[in-house]
């Protein structure tokens, strides 16, 4: 196992450039990359329920014993969707949650050479470049450093793709914006580790490498590191789950999800973006002026109602409550609200908990169904005055082939009988 002192005694130069030796043939073997955000797979099946337990009889069931991990009910059926790419993604079920955690092993996936399996005990992160120390951590060492835990979302920058460019009237809130999750995270300030290897001051970007097998890199301004990146292990209580980075994940709260490295294992320090495969050909945005955008970092603010959502059919008449989750990478939401009928008039809805920064609050508004159709939207406002804009909006300023960052407002279209189906997006 390499130590800090003994990175420190042999050099970090020669590992520095084995590290870019590797990433280089890593990159040129790497399969095709998926575009983000694909959702076109059918939905997983649920296993089958388990037989009935025996019961006593006056129809008392018998008590089942303790056991070493908890199991969801068997009525429960929130899965992720679709499964089974090691190159894709798989969906939150977002109409199944309530409240703002999303359960770890319902957070959604993104991968673009599946999940590699690493041991703990031998995985390290290195710091090194334009630092006064370079240093290789342990796990077991980063823990020693004081901890800090946040709630924050990550969403992938392509989420809500298909609802932007051809929504259906059967998408489902899953499959709608399920490449969103929001969880409590545990690690240490990426600023702790920039004070311990000395970042010298004329570093500017660092460029953040994991180890999965096409070695994802991204290239990140270093006032991000110090504001309130994290270095973290531990998602909701537990060791992070292996397809959300373990042992290892960078944590940029607020930021497109594609620059929160999974399986971190290297931090280099320089002057200028490293211009990696991630950043050229992928995770740029193209424009109608022939341009792209480029370093697109921030999530705008933007909401989702999540109930009622397709395929709920609302059983009579009388009071519903519209609920659903709005967030901003930029800062805390401030107003959330709602409209039932297209957007023609709109009421603030009232806030779950105090919000906060660059995490997931949940909003819910009173609705009376009386029978006649309706278009239910919500939109939202964040700290800085943004204001969710429409469709027409976003395509005013980005164009129709935009390839990233989907915020505009969408809806839920609920006729006379009750039943419920996507109305795509308010212009």
């Amino acid at each position: 196992m390499v130590t800090r002192r003994e990175a420190l005694a042999t050099g970090v130069g020669a590992l520095g450039a084995a590290l870019l030796g590797a990433t280089a043939d890593a990159a040129n073997a790497a399969t095709p990359d998926v575009a983000s955000g694909t959702q076109g797979a059918a939905p997983s099946s649920a296993p089958p329920p388990p037989a009935q337990p025996p019961t006593f009889s006056d129809g008392r069931a018998l008590g089942a014993p303790t056991r070493a991990i908890g199991a969801r009910d068997v009525h429960a059926d929130a899965l992720r969707t679709p499964t089974g790419d090691t190159a894709g993604s798989s969906l939150t079920p977002l109409e199944k949650l309530t409240g703002t955690i999303t359960p770890s092993d319902l957070h959604f996936e993104r991968h673009h050479a599946g999940v590699p399996t690493l041991d703990p005990a031998t995985h390290t992160l290195t710091l090194h470049g334009l630092v006064d120390r370079p240093l290789v951590f342990t796990l077991a060492e980063l823990q020693r450093l004081p901890q800090v835990t946040r709630t924050y979302f990550i969403e992938c920058s392509g989420n809500s793709r298909n609802a932007y460019r051809a929504p259906e009237p059967t998408m489902t809130a899953q499959r709608v914006a399920g490449l969103f999750s929001n969880s409590e995270w545990t690690g240490v300030r990426l600023a702790t580790l920039f004070a311990q290897v000395g970042v010298q001051r004329n570093a500017t970007w660092f460029l953040a490498e994991g180890a999965d097998p096409c070695l994802m890199a991204r290239s990140i301004p270093i006032a991000k590191g110090w504001e309130d990146a994290l270095v973290v292990w531990a998602q909701n209580g537990e060791p992070l789950r292996p397809e959300q980075g373990y042992p290892l994940r960078l944590l940029l709260p607020g930021w497109e999800g594609n620059t929160s490295i999974k399986w971190l294992r290297r931090l280099e320090f320089g002057t200028a973006p490293w211009q990696t495969r991630w950043e050229t050909s992928k995770y740029t945005d193209p424009l109608v002026d022939g341009t792209a955008r480029q370093f697109s970092f921030d999530i705008d603010a933007k909401s989702l109602i999540t109930s009622p959502s397709h395929p709920t059919v609302l059983g009579a008449q009388g009071w519903y409550p519209i609920s659903g989750l709005a967030w901003s990478g930029r800062g805390r939401i401030t107003k959330v609200e709602v409209s039932t009928d297209n957007g023609r008039t709109w009421q603030r809805a009232e806030l779950h908990g105090e919000p906060q920064p660059k995490a997931a609050v949940r909003f819910q508004h009173m609705w009376q169904f009386t029978g006649s159709e309706s278009v239910l939207l919500s939109r939202a406002t964040d700290e800085t005055d943004y204001v969710q804009p429409t469709r027409a909006q976003l395509i005013a300023v980005r164009g129709l082939g935009t390839d990233f960052h989907f915020n505009h407002i969408v809806g839920w279209r609920v006729d006379a009988a009750g039943a419920v189906t996507f109305a795509g997006a308010s212009e």
